[in-house]
């Protein structure tokens, strides 16, 4: 069965219907032989050993273990007990007692490594091709780059060798390795994901990533491993984040025409202008921002703050072998021993300086798309260029971290070449699901195959409540708190999470309320001739934040509860009868949204 696709919907219905670990094993042992690519893996799990991991899976129960029986590639600076941890670096070699927290986490929720792929050494580059092993061909085309420094993980991944692997992203190492071999890359929020029993490159910025198939395999994953982790002290808790149901109208930032860098590749340009009219076309709206700020911060990560954070973290090994590290990775640590305190504190300066004035032009808008890479690079092009191309490849991705971003690379279709097109969405840390369910949206609408595999895409999984519902108030807005309206940012600066577009029931009027600043719609309940079903959103707001809300809402509107078009009811917006006297019944637009849009026309 060597087709059998490992995305991991298609491989748990697979297992449902009697296939079993094993001869997963055996597919996943083929398809990487078959692949003829000895640079992907640094070290490979015996059949042995995967057959005793899975043995001990018991019987398939995806509930008590939602990665039951799913594999996964492992990145060789990320710790699994008994195999060697590398760092792609030979003589640093160690083989550590215990599993990374990540790496534990997954495996009991029945996930079986299958190896500790290839990479960037020490995690250092975006390129994929600084390794002393054979480097891992691109999969998608063999003479391009495969992208680093995750790079055997994005291939292992790209190739359905394993459904998913983790990588790490410092500076864009989880994003464009996804994005040059037509997979998703989610790059969580610092912090989200433990590092602890994770090799550091910038500890303060470092994230475990994660490479998948699809958008929905990829929250999967995450949804399992962004546990806090009291041993990392870079470890935080974020509020449980909803994924699956998207806003219909988001603001969206993307960089101005004039500052889009591409560097001569005008079909990466218009790939980029392809994706940007799907945005629009879904219904979101763009706003065009200056990037000259964003740029700036990324230069910093090559500067003195953060070249010191990567000598630091193996100062001592590098110390007694440097003769050991990759003459590009010796070169850059090298530079470190130059460094003083004062280049590093003043490099921290000018990073808080940034972040002040990119704070109001961030909250700006609900997320940022750019894209993935400008470009893609052949290897002999690198060879030419080795530091130039590197350093031109993490144009859309070095900033991210250093001012505290989550993100997702997804992609959005193939250029005119036929190579892979990918963006990039970007939101403030712990916005993971929002960023994460627009990806879905787009990586939907393309109807791309999977990777290398030629796999079509799976079914999309139903929008999943968010952990905290039964604790959570559902409230029913239907006019100037609709996503993309004047006064939707009142609920998100509430923390409010959007839950499902619908409509009430057929028993509502809706009227545009005359005087109003902005303007405003009134939804009475009626018995009249005119009512119909108006369409309306649902948001979900804490006990707190839900008072808080309903506190400053003005006469004559209050709140009540509404019926919706499933039956169920839910808290929101009605209007006193005494509001009406000269405000206009808008009932046959069935909507506030479709209303606005008929005055506009």
């Amino acid at each position: 069965m060597t087709e059998q696709a490992f995305d991991i919907a298609s491989l748990h219905a697979a297992y449902s219907a009697g296939w079993t670990p094993e001869a997963m094993i055996d597919t996943a042992l083929a398809r990487l032989a078959a692949a003829d690519d000895p640079g992907i893996f640094i070290h490979l799990a015996s059949r042995e050993t995967l057959t005793v991991e899975a043995a001990k899976l018991g019987a398939f129960d995806p509930v008590a273990k939602p990665l039951w029986g799913i594999p996964f590639a492992v990145k060789d600076n990320i710790d699994v007990a008994g195999m060697p941890t590398t760092a792609a670096c030979p003589d640093y070699a160690y083989t550590p007692k215990k599993d990374a927290t990540v790496v534990a986490l997954l495996k009991a929720a029945g996930a079986i490594v299958i190896g500790k792929t290839n990479l960037d050494q020490f995690a250092t580059g975006l390129v994929g091709v600084r390794s002393p092993y054979p480097i891992p061909r691109n999969a998608i085309d063999p003479a391009l780059v495969p992208g680093g420094s995750s790079s055997g993980s994005a291939v292992a991944t790209a190739r359905g060798i394993v459904s998913f692997a983790l990588g790490t992203d410092t500076a864009g190492s989880g994003r464009i390795p996804a994005g040059l071999n037509n997979i998703v890359g989610l790059k969580p929020s610092v912090g989200a994901l433990s590092t602890t029993g994770v090799i550091p490159a910038c500890r303060t910025l470092d994230c475990v990533s994660v490479f998948a198939l699809t958008v929905d395999d990829a929250w999967r994953v995450f949804d399992v491993a962004a546990k806090p982790d009291e041993t990392d002290a870079y470890s935080r808790a974020f509020a449980p984040a909803s994924y699956g149901a998207t806003p219909p109208v988001l603001t969206i930032g993307v960089p101005a025409p004039a500052d889009r860098q591409f560097f001569g590749d005008m079909l990466m340009r218009e790939a980029y202008e392809e994706a940007l009219a799907n945005l629009s076309a879904i219904g979101h709206r763009l706003v065009e921002i200056p990037f000259g700020d964003f740029y700036s911060v990324a230069n910093l990560l090559y500067e003195g703050a953060w070249v010191a954070e990567r000598y630091a973290a193996v100062k001592d090994f590098f110390d007694a072998h440097e003769e050991s590290f990759h003459p590009v990775t010796r070169k850059i640590y090298g530079g470190a021993k130059t460094l003083s305190a004062a280049d590093a504190f003043n490099g921290f300066y000018q990073l808080q300086a940034y972040k002040r004035k990119l704070q109001p032009v961030i909250a700006s808008v609900d997320l940022f798309c750019v894209p993935t890479a400008p470009t893609h690079y052949t290897r002999a092009a690198l060879e030419a260029e080795p530091i130039r191309e590197n350093s031109r490849l993490g144009t859309y991705t070095n900033f991210v971290n250093l001012i505290d971003m989550c993100g997702i690379a997804v992609p959005t279709g193939t250029r005119g070449d036929g190579l892979p097109a990918s963006v990039t969405l970007l939101a403030p840390a712990g916005k993971d699901g929002l960023t994460a369910s627009l990806a879905a949206d787009l990586h939907a609408k393309t109807g791309l195959t999977l990777g290398a595999t030629g796999w079509p895409q799976p079914e999309r999984a139903s929008a999943a409540p968010s952990s905290l519902s039964e604790e959570l108030i559902e409230l029913v807005v239907v006019g100037a708190h609709l996503s993309g309206m004047p006064l939707n940012g009142e609920l998100k600066n509430l923390g409010a999470e959007f839950s499902r577009a619908t409509q009430t029931a057929r028993s509502y009027e809706l009227y545009a309320l005359a005087g109003t600043k902005p303007p405003k719609p009134g939804l009475v309940r009626s018995l009249g001739s005119d009512c119909s079903m108006i369409d309306v959103e649902v948001w979900q707001l804490t006990p707190d934040a839900f008072g808080r809300f309903v506190a400053a809402i003005p006469a004559p509107l209050g709140i009540g509860t509404i019926e919706l078009a499933d039956g169920t009811t839910a808290k929101g917006f009605l209007v006193e009868p005494v509001a009406l006297a000269g405000s206009e019944n808008i009932t046959a637009h069935g909507g506030w949204r479709a209303y606005m849009r008929s005055l506009a026309a």
